[in-house]
């Protein structure tokens, strides 16, 4: 089982990314998934995350700018960001919780990363 990132890059403010992120292998289910990014220096944070139902959350600090969405048929999840600030620069991860087989617990998968940078 894997995550696999695409659509990082550079933007300048107040411009638009975005993100999506494939599970592929031996999935049986897929529960919630989500974007954390981490900034150099920093500790990685929570963005945004969506239940398999559709039910989402987000940090404060991307409430009415970033939309998290999911396509259960792809297993994919993706990020639009909009309105981009410097402070958005970052390594962006996606994240999954899954299991490959009935028996088997839930735990948490996590993409490569990819970059975003904000900057003009």
């Amino acid at each position: 089982v894997q995550l696999q990132a695409f659509g990082g890059g550079l933007v300048q403010p107040g411009g638009s990314l975005r993100l999506s992120c494939a599970a592929s292998g031996n999935i049986f289910s897929i529960n919630a998934m989500g974007w954390y990014r981490q900034a150099p220096g920093r500790q990685r944070e929570l963005v945004a995350d969506i239940t398999g139902g559709g039910s989402t959350n987000y940090a404060d600090s991307v409430k009415g700018r970033f939309t998290i969405s999911r396509d259960n048929a792809k297993n994919t999840v993706y990020l639009q960001m909009n309105s981009l600030k410097p402070e958005d620069t970052a390594v962006y991860y996606c994240n999954a919780r899954m299991t490959p087989r009935a028996t088997m617990p839930y735990r948490d998968y996590w993409g490569q990363g990819t970059q975003v940078t904000v900057s003009s």
